[in-house]
């Protein structure tokens, strides 16, 4: 396979990671668009210093994140929400009708932490392990662990939980 061949690859294989981190990081469907073309201009770019030392989607999700917050942080933007309108959340008749509302106040929270916080949470929530998330945002598992133990904290803080 070639080189453009494999990059092709790697993005289709990997579409519902770099959409899910446009998600989290934009306000708006614009905004989404414009982030996922950089991150795949991005990921162009850098596609000859992937080592294939860690799993793809491990360095994508790398290349991801950084963009997005390198994109916030260059057009100067503050992130304050995301609207859940056009999120389809399917819920089994059976939970309590509470939870829907508890779950975008939780969001509502997460979208109030800082970029790189931000970035652990959604790691978390994705199922990955303090050490792919620490390889993936460029810190320390520990580390990890602590900030991980401090934005539990503030989301509590934050966030009713009964």
């Amino acid at each position: 396979m070639n080189r453009e061949d494999e990059f092709i690859y790697l993005i289709q294989q990997n579409q519902g990671l770099i959409y899910k981190i446009t998600t989290v990081y934009t306000r708006d469907r614009e905004e989404q668009k414009d982030l996922y073309q950089e991150i795949v201009y991005q990921t162009w770019k850098s596609f000859d210093q992937f080592k294939k030392a860690s799993k793809p989607s491990t360095w994508l999700y790398r290349v991801g994140m950084n963009t997005a917050i390198t994109n916030l942080n260059r057009t100067k933007k503050r992130v304050t929400a995301v609207p859940l309108d056009g999120l389809d959340l399917d819920f089994a008749d059976d939970l309590e009708s509470g939870f829907e509302e508890r779950l975008k106040v939780l969001y509502a929270e997460i979208r109030k932490l800082g970029l790189l916080d931000r970035g652990i949470v959604f790691l978390f929530l994705e199922g990955k392990s303090h050490d792919e998330i620490a390889e993936i945002v460029g810190i320390s598992s520990s580390n990890v662990g602590t900030r991980l133990s401090r934005i539990k904290d503030k989301l509590r803080k934050g966030v009713k939980i009964h």
